[in-house]
C-alpha cells in the first residue's frame, strides 16, 4: 500500500518534537564557514540517536563536513538531502541555515522511516554541507566524490525567505574574484614621474567596471569594493586591490559578463603601466529547479499545510521562485536533478529579509520552525515518491537531462 499523506506528516512531527533543541542550539550559536564545529557535533549526534542510520563525522577532508546513511537493504533508488548550517560574520544566523539543517535532517528522517514502514528498497544519504556562504562546501564534497561514491539520483534541500512559497527557486550564477594592481612607488610631490600609481589604475578599472551596469544584460549584477588603496597621502601607490563580484542568470552568460569585466580592469592597466593580477575566489552554478519534483512538492507542501496563507500558487511559482542570490547547491543541480523550495517566514523589523540582524531573530522563532517542519514534509514526499516509482524518477532524470542541454 502507497504511503499516504498522514504517514509523513506523522513522521516529521515526531522527529521535529526531538529536533527543536538541536535547531536552537545550531541558531543560538552561530558558527563561520568551515568552523562550524558545534553544528556538526549536535547534527551527527542526532542522526546518530536515530535508528538505522550510519553517520560519518568530519568526511572528505573537511572538519565539519558529514554523511548519514540510510539503507532499507535491496537495490534501488538513491535520495540525498543536503543540510546547511554556517553563519553569517556579524549577523548570526541571518539567512536562516538552522531552518535549512532542519528541513533536510527533518525530512530525510521523516522519509527513512516511511522507507521502513513501507518496505521500499534504496538509500537516503543525508549530507551535512558547510561553507555555503563562503567556500562551497557542496562544491568540495561534488569534486570528491561525495555524491558519486553514493551514486545519488536525486538532491533536495530547501531556504527561507520573504518571498512567497515557491518550489522552483531559481537563482544567479556568481564568480567572485580579487583584482590586484602592482605599480612603482615615488614621492608625489618631489619626483611624481618616476612612479606608477597602482591606485589610479585600479580607480580607473573600478570607473570602467562601474559603467558596465549601463550595457549589462536585464537581470545580471556587479559589486565590489576596494581592500586597498594605498599607504600615505605622499606616496604614489605601488599597490592597490580590490574584490569584486558578478552574477548572471547561467554560466554561459556569466563568461560573457566576466569577460566584459576583465577588459574593464585591464584597461586600468593599460592607462596607467600597472601590472594586473586577477585571482579568482569562487564561483557558484545558478540553480536549475528540476520541474516533476517541484511539482510533487507543491502538491505535498499544499495539503499537510495547515496554513493556505503561504500555500504555493503553481501558476505563479516559476516567477515567485526567482532570487537574484546564488548558492552552491546550483553546482549541485548541475550535477543531479535538485529543488531548493524557497518558503516564506516572517520578515525582521523594517520587512527585511536574508543577510539582515531581524531575518536571524525571525530564524530563531517557532513559527519559522513550523514552516520548516512544512517543508520537510514536502520535501519527504519527493523522497518517498521517488523511491517507490520508477516512472516518476525516470521523468525526472528525463527533465533534467533536457533542462541541462538547454541551460
Amino acid at each position: 500500500m502507497p504511503p499516504s499523506l498522514a504517514d509523513i506528516s506523522t513522521a516529521a512531527e515526531d522527529i521535529g518534537a526531538d529536533f527543536w533543541p538541536v535547531n536552537q542550539r545550531i541558531h543560538d550559536n552561530p558558527e563561520l564557514a568551515w568552523h562550524e564545529f558545534i553544528a556538526h557535533d549536535a547534527l551527527t549526534a542526532f542522526m546518530e540517536a536515530q535508528s538505522g542510520w550510519k553517520v560519518k563525522r568530519s568526511v572528505y577532508g573537511l572538519e565539519t563536513a558529514w554523511i548519514a546513511e540510510f539503507d532499507s537493504g535491496g537495490p534501488g533508488p538513491v535520495v540525498s538531502f543536503n543540510a546547511e548550517y554556517d553563519s553569517l560574520p556579524g549577523i548570526g544566523h541571518a539567512c536562516g541555515h538552522n531552518l535549512i539543517a532542519t528541513a533536510a535532517v527533518v525530512g530525510a528522517s521523516a522519509a527513512a522511516r516511511v522507507m521502513a514502514a513501507k518496505t521500499l528498497p534504496g538509500k537516503i544519504v543525508l549530507y551535512g554541507t558547510p561553507a555555503e556562504e563562503n567556500g562551497g562546501g557542496k562544491i568540495k564534497l561534488l569534486e570528491a566524490g561525495a555524491y558519486r561514491d553514493y551514486n545519488v539520483d536525486i538532491s533536495l534541500t530547501s531556504h527561507p525567505n520573504i518571498q512567497s512559497t515557491s518550489a522552483r527557486m531559481g537563482t544567479t550564477a556568481i564568480s567572485t574574484f580579487k583584482v590586484e594592481y602592482f605599480g612603482v612607488a615615488a614621492h608625489a610631490a618631489a619626483n611624481p614621474w618616476l612612479g606608477v600609481n597602482a591606485l589610479d589604475a585600479l580607480v580607473q578599472g573600478y570607473n570602467n567596471f562601474s559603467m558596465l551596469r549601463q550595457q549589462t544584460v536585464p537581470g545580471e549584477i556587479i559589486q565590489g569594493y576596494i581592500t586597498h588603496g594605498g599607504d600615505a597621502t605622499n606616496i604614489i601607490h605601488k599597490y592597490a586591490a580590490g574584490q569584486f563580484t558578478v552574477r548572471a542568470d547561467s554560466a554561459q552568460r556569466l563568461e560573457v559578463l566576466r569577460e566584459q569585466v576583465t577588459r574593464c580592469f585591464k584597461a586600468g592597466a593599460l592607462a596607467t603601466g600597472a601590472k594586473l593580477t586577477m585571482t579568482n575566489l569562487g564561483a557558484y552554478k545558478n540553480h536549475i529547479s528540476n520541474g516533476p519534483m517541484a511539482d510533487v512538492f507543491t502538491r505535498y507542501y499544499n495539503e499537510l499545510g495547515k496554513d493556505h496563507t503561504v500555500a504555493i500558487d503553481a501558476d505563479k511559482d516559476a516567477v515567485n521562485g526567482k532570487t537574484q542570490a546564488s548558492t552552491d547547491q546550483g553546482d549541485v543541480s548541475h550535477a543531479m536533478p535538485s529543488i531548493s523550495p524557497m518558503y516564506e517566514i516572517e520578515a525582521g523589523p523594517g520587512g527585511q529579509g536574508p543577510h539582515n540582524p531581524g531575518f536571524a531573530k525571525s530564524a530563531g522563532t517557532k513559527a519559522s520552525y513550523a514552516r520548516a517542519l512544512r517543508v520537510a514534509k514536502g520535501l519527504a514526499g519527493v523522497a518517498v515518491e521517488a523511491l517507490r516509482d520508477q516512472r516518476f524518477l525516470a521523468n525526472i532524470k528525463s527533465s533534467w537531462e533536457r533542462d541541462i542541454k538547454d541551460s
